[in-house]
């Protein structure tokens, strides 16, 4: 005889946003046993479409994907089986596979790509746009900055220290546009280079622009607008530094940065026979952390904001033209990394604690913990957001993983909602095993690009690229 668990039913009304897979308004609420899971919900709907490939697809029940029975369902949220259960379903996504990996010397720091919807190649002018000719650009632990073609090979690597170039380890580095570079180090400078593709007659080139000088420890992070012409840095001195793109709206370098960098003389000097690199001086110092400055990143809808993250456990929000910090949230652990969430109205943040904590940063904001992450077995030092879904999230951490998180993808605990991670990429230097600790193969920096993919770097002197995507999209009609 059948338990009453087995033979209880709920109606449910099935509905998605994507294109193609719309069911007909008659057959989409259905009567269903409780019992069943993603699998057989999958099943049930790829029934109905009369699909003879089967599509796998995901579900979601007031904005939170069902990871068990529809009466796990029904029980954990106190609801009746008398209830109307809207369900909407999407394509799965299915797990990143490896697509290749561009050996280095040394540890890499930092990745950034050129494409036809990154951020560099979005605000260029259309003669700078480069179609077809994507590029990685990563920064290494050698000193160097080396950009990458889609086969793997270097198509041009930086000046050496004594040709213009950094003095030590390069910390972060972004395309500002098809033909500009930032970086910045461990030499205490965010550095600008000028970047010309290999033509016919002549090989590609990245030649030193520009020395911005104000820190007084390493500079570990940047973040880069060109439409403002406007470069921002994080440093382990406790401060964050406004820039200016442009050499002549840069200010000149005070007497107390040329000195701590006595090496390098006066406003500019020869670095070789036939190279000469510019010194500029920072627009704005904004000072208030406490503790090392570890990321910093604009407001993605306002360029005369910015948020950054400290060891001091803060993530202070910035008004750049008053160089004032108008807003801090005081979390629990040091943060390490960030990235903004715009269509979610929150930032996210790497801790030294293991976990992500997302942050709402506006004012009106009555917690300062919208969410937390949990899954990583070591510090999270690097986030990227999913270019493709609102809600996804990339994230590498020192235990030498990347995670794939949907934040609909959630359960409640004792700590309020928690996200777990949907997929977990592992490097592909130890044939994608996963470390605890992540010794030697820590994960450095993470970067996902419509076009080329989740992009990391890491302690094992690569950088990996691994895709995924939704299983058998169907494209528009």
């Amino acid at each position: 005889m059948e338990t009453e668990q087995s033979t209880s039913q709920v109606r449910v009304r099935l509905s998605t946003s994507q294109a193609g897979i719309v069911l007909p308004e008659t057959i989409s609420s259905l009567l269903v046993k409780t019992d069943l899971r993603r699998y057989e919900l999958s099943g049930l709907v790829n029934a109905l479409l009369g699909n003879e490939r089967a599509i796998p697809f995901d579900f979601l029940i007031n904005g939170i994907f069902l990871r068990g029975s529809l009466d796990d369902y029904l029980t954990q949220h106190a609801l009746s089986s008398e209830t109307t259960l809207k369900v909407e379903f999407v394509r799965a996504a299915i797990p990143p596979v490896h697509l290749a990996s561009f050996k280095h010397d040394d540890w890499v720091s930092s990745v950034d790509v050129l494409s036809p919807m990154s951020p560099a190649q979005r605000w260029s002018s259309p003669n700078e746009r480069l179609p077809g000719h994507e590029r990685i650009l990563s920064a290494s632990y050698d000193g160097l900055l080396r950009i990458w073609n889609m086969s793997s090979q270097v198509t041009v690597t930086s000046p050496s220290a004594g040709n213009g170039g950094h003095l030590s380890s390069v910390k972060a580095a972004k395309f500002i546009s098809p033909s500009q570079v930032a970086s910045s180090g461990t030499d205490r400078t965010v550095r600008l280079w000028k970047y010309r593709e290999a033509s016919d007659d002549s090989p590609a080139v990245m030649s030193p622009q520009i020395e911005l000088h104000s820190h007084k420890a390493s500079v570990d992070s940047i973040a880069v607008h060109q439409p403002s012409s406007r470069i921002l840095s994080a440093s382990a001195d406790h401060t964050v530094c406004l820039w200016s793109t442009r050499k002549s709206d840069a200010p000149a370098v005070p007497e107390s940065s040329l000195s701590a960098h006595s090496s390098l003389g006066a406003k500019r000097r020869k670095v070789g026979p036939a190279v000469s690199t510019a010194q500029r001086g920072c627009l704005s110092i904004l000072k208030s952390h406490t503790a090392p400055v570890s990321s910093v990143i604009f407001a993605p809808n306002d360029s005369t904001v910015a948020y950054s993250a400290s060891w001091d456990h803060g993530l202070k929000t910035w008004d750049l033209p008053a160089s004032t910090s108008i807003d801090t949230r005081s979390t629990s652990h040091a943060l390490l990394s960030l990235v903004a969430i715009p269509d979610l109205n929150l930032v996210a943040a790497g801790t030294s604690a293991r976990h992500i904590t997302l942050v709402d940063p506006r004012a009106s904001a009555t917690k300062i913990v919208a969410m937390t992450l949990r899954g990583h077995t070591n510090a999270v030092v690097s986030l990227a957001i999913d270019p493709n879904n609102a809600y996804g999230l990339a994230s590498g951490s020192h235990d030498g993983t990347c995670r794939i998180w949907d934040l609909r993808s959630t359960k409640t605990d004792k700590d309020g909602q928690v996200g777990q991670s949907m997929y977990t990429i592992g490097r592909e230097s130890i044939g994608g095993a996963l470390r605890i600790s992540g010794d030697g193969v820590k994960v450095f920096g993470v970067l996902w690009d419509p076009d080329i993919g989740i992009v990391s770097a890491g302690e094992d002197k690569s950088v990996q690229i691994n895709r995924g995507q939704c299983a058998n999209p169907v494209a528009p009609s």
